[in-house]
């Protein structure tokens, strides 16, 4: 299973990308391709299906992008597909919102999503989000702000406790290294 993968984007096509890791090329498909840049690196928060006839990975550009996919595979009558589809027509704060006030509209409003998998995503969901920030937001994440935000989970600590201890830090213009310092400093803090 994968968590993310971090490599150069070599190609991008109407539903996927391919990322270029150490010389293997992922076929990765994401909810917008044009979202990425050819020849940038990124790092790619992945989700892997395996199904009787098929194997795809799923790839989305923020760990909160990938948290809601997840989300809305676990309801009945969502797959990966569909998700993925609901992902690319919206922004995840305003899904989440929708999910939350029992917006059956807004739902409906994406490609085949009808008021039955509307309400059903309403019943699995609501009340799941709360409590959870999300880092989402105006800001730019810098390379060295994603770098820190890897770091702390290769130490051990939580995806979510790294971002929630980095956005308390993030406007701030630090390096990959002061980053991580403050980062630790604010968790050792909250302990």
């Amino acid at each position: 299973m994968y968590s993310y993968i971090k490599g150069t984007i070599v190609a991008l096509y109407s539903d996927s990308i391919v990322l270029d890791n150490q010389g293997i090329g992922y076929l990765v498909y994401v909810s917008n391709p044009y979202q990425f840049e050819k020849n940038k690196e990124y790092t790619v928060y992945i989700f892997q299906s395996i199904t009787e006839n098929d194997m795809r990975l799923y790839g989305f550009k923020t760990s909160e992008q990938k948290d809601l996919f997840l989300m809305l595979i676990k309801v009945k009558g969502i797959g990966p597909k569909s998700a993925i589809a609901i992902i690319a027509a919206g922004e995840t704060k305003d899904i989440i919102q929708a999910i939350e006030d029992s917006n059956v509209k807004f739902l409906r409003s994406f490609p085949g999503i009808g008021p039955k998998a509307a309400s059903q995503i309403i019943l699995d969901l609501k009340g799941k989000f709360n409590g959870v920030e999300r880092l989402e937001s105006s800001f730019s994440i810098s390379p060295s702000y994603q770098e820190a935000v890897e770091v702390l989970i290769a130490l051990g600590y939580k995806e979510l406790e790294a971002e929630k201890a980095m956005k308390q830090i993030s406007e701030e213009n630090l390096d990959t290294n002061g980053y991580v310092k403050k980062a630790l400093a604010l968790m050792t803090l909250n302990k």
